[in-house]
């Protein structure tokens, strides 16, 4: 493995790790924020949950999420494309990951949800992305996600995506209230 991939396989871990360079005065906050709420997720149509025998997680997502009514909505993997089709941010990591949250945000209000509903989301990252630039990924994601139930999560680097000016695309499943 050449050395930029291993730098970009650090980086990837503690981007599922949570891990920053520095410790943020924040995250002690928001770990008991998360634990309390963790105590208060078994309302509504999911329970969020990180069983005892399975280790703890170690960022910004649960082990498990039962579905237990509610209907289930898929999210395409979406890209920085905004509505008229249009590439936002090219070569700019945070704006790409910015508007595929808005557009996670849009994809999940017209099927009746807001974006506590997210009960899974798939990370695909361009290997082309600067490692140190995947905290702003985090970032952006903790503004849009419910930090207290995150979603199950899965963070994986590709070679490319479907174009080469794609360099983050984000796929989720939610489940919102039958209506």
């Amino acid at each position: 493995m050449s050395f930029p991939a291993r730098a970009f396989t650090i980086v990837a871990l503690l981007f599922i790790s949570g891990q920053s360079f520095a410790a943020s005065p924040q995250s002690k906050t928001a770990s008991s924020k998360r634990a309390s709420a963790q105590k208060q997720a078994d309302s509504g149509p999911v329970r969020f949950s990180n069983p005892s025998t399975m280790a703890k997680p170690v960022s910004t997502y649960s082990q498990v999420v039962e579905v237990i009514g509610g209907k289930t909505v898929y999210i395409a993997g979406q890209v920085a494309l905004d509505t008229s089709g249009t590439l936002v941010g090219p070569n700019d990591f945070r704006a790409q990951a910015e508007q595929v949250f808005k557009n996670i945000k849009a994809a999940v209000e017209s099927a009746g949800g807001d974006m506590s509903s997210l009960v899974k989301t798939n990370y695909y990252v361009a290997e082309s992305v600067d490692p140190t630039q995947i905290a702003a990924l985090r970032e952006v994601r903790d503004r849009y996600i419910n930090t207290a139930n995150p979603p199950t999560s899965t963070f994986v680097v590709v070679k490319r995506l479907a174009r080469l000016e794609y360099l983050v695309e984000v796929e989720a499943v939610a489940v919102v209230n039958k209506q």
